[in-house]
């Protein structure tokens, strides 16, 4: 891990920590009293002060500005000194290294070492209190560079990756037109022979990370391994100036085969998350942006049993100004700047999940929605989940047609309120219409969802043969 060079006012809490970290875990000290204790509890009350005299030099230079660091720090941190000196205080203990505190070096319990960030820094922990109190210095800072917090997903969101032996005879074209790894800012197919495999990096992933890092401070949560997340973040990011040591695996979640915010130095009210899964974060959907899959290989398609080819296959891919990316950047500059509108300073009372619910209002705002043999007969529609995904896209949903209807949404041309409004000239759409504004978040035109390219496709969709509504 190489010491962060930008200064802590410049950078979020890991990339500060992990640099304060590697300077006091890994160098050589030219004074016996600097070094880190880790066999070793301090002999006196002067070695725990300079333990915690380090901790407070952390906390000042994320809450002062870059200019004022070299003027105040003399004053206050002899003033620390002092303090720590006369305190009395027994240690709060608010984070361990090896299960020794941070602080004053004492051993402590494994079921008191809290939640583990060793993205960070391997074998770290904090206590909640102080992840919490680190989120809301994190918040300031962020606050006054208008920044906000994005968890990035990886696979099928900004990229997609195959295992070279699953490549189809169709795909082998694909092996001539990778891109060196020596100079990876120009490519976006790369072979990885020493992983086995390769990766396609979604069209616009460049851009898009370019302009969200002016409003975000970027995370990858991957559900992969870590050396697999850490090699994705050099491609996508082969400077180093959009993730810094923000990478999180499935190594270092704290919950086996879910994703969680607790890993994550942000406020929730304050990040966002981008990630093509919306299962994998059962505790943080409304911070979530769910994201079209990018299948651009065949075993992508093959892993969710998807009939159709994938873009290799069909030697496409997605567009770059009208794609899922520049669509989600959009949404992404919605959210952010009615977070930080007005410009006021007191911005406590803003939160992201309800900002992002107010602009996935505005996708089919003006929709008057009914719904033929959509739903099995005996249920309740408006507790169908399509029901509750229309209503949050904005849409008003009704049982009964009348003049306000906009679209009905059915899966068979022979209903009567089918025919209605055929007759009223309304919209007669089935329900891909509705489920691909949620993925896409923008109305789609109702001509590419009409019941007669539901059969072209032979993809009538019934409820496993269950009665349907009339």
């Amino acid at each position: 891990m190489s010491v962060a060079s930008d200064s802590p006012v410049h950078s979020s809490s890991s990339d500060d920590l992990a640099a304060f970290l590697e300077t006091e875990l890994d160098s050589d000290s030219d004074s016996s009293s600097e070094s880190f204790p880790i066999e070793e509890e301090p002999e006196d009350d002067a070695e725990v002060s300079n333990h915690r005299l380090k901790r407070r030099k952390l906390d000042h230079l994320e809450t002062v500005d870059e200019d004022e660091i070299e003027e105040v720090a003399s004053v206050k941190f002899s003033q620390e000194i002092s303090e720590a000196s006369s305190s009395k205080l027994p240690c709060q203990h608010p984070g361990t290294f090896g299960n020794m505190c941070i602080v004053c070096g004492q051993r402590v319990e494994e079921e008191e070492t809290g939640i583990s960030f060793t993205y960070i820094h391997k074998g770290i922990k904090f206590h909640e209190d102080e992840v919490t109190r680190m989120r809301d210095i994190d918040m300031k800072m962020l606050q006054s560079q208008r920044k906000l917090c994005l968890v990035l997903d990886l696979d099928h969101t900004l990229l997609n990756s195959t295992v070279l032996r699953d490549l189809r005879p169709e795909e082998e074209y694909l092996k001539s037109l990778t891109h060196s790894l020596q100079d990876v800012s120009g490519g976006d197919l790369f072979m990885l022979e020493f992983m086995h495999m390769m990766t396609k990096l979604r069209p616009f992933v460049h851009s898009f990370l370019k302009e969200a890092s002016k409003m975000f401070v970027l995370y990858i949560y991957t559900m992969g391994d870590r050396p697999y997340a850490r090699q994705m973040a050099k491609l996508l990011d082969p400077k180093g100036e959009y993730f810094g040591e923000r990478i999180i695996s499935r190594d270092d979640g704290t919950v086996r085969h879910q994703k969680s915010l607790d890993v994550v130095l942000g406020q929730e009210k304050a990040v966002l998350i981008l990630d093509d899964t919306e299962n994998a974060w059962p505790s943080h959907k409304d911070n979530l942006i769910v994201i079209e899959r990018y299948h651009f290989f065949a075993s992508s398609c093959k892993q969710f049993d998807h009939r159709f080819q994938s873009l290799s296959q069909l030697k496409s891919d997605e567009s770059e100004p009208d794609g899922a990316l520049a669509t989600v950047l959009k949404v992404l500059k919605q959210t952010h700047s009615l977070f930080f509108e007005d410009g006021g300073e007191d911005l406590s009372g803003r939160d992201v999940r309800s900002l992002l619910k107010q602009v996935r209002k505005e996708i089919l705002k003006g929709c008057k929605v009914v719904f033929s043999r959509v739903f099995p007969t005996k249920s309740q529609a408006e507790d169908h989940p399509l029901w509750r995904v229309a209503e949050g896209l904005g849409a008003t949903c009704a049982t009964e047609v009348d003049e306000s209807v906009t679209h009905v949404v059915a899966m068979d041309v022979g209903t009567e309120k089918v025919r209605w409004a055929i007759r009223e000239k309304k919209f007669v759409v089935h329900r891909g219409w509705i489920d691909a504004a949620n993925y896409l978040w923008k109305k789609q035109p109702e001509e590419n969802f009409g019941l007669e390219q539901l059969k072209k496709q032979g993809a009538e969709e019934k409820s496993d043969d269950v009665p349907l509504e009339k």
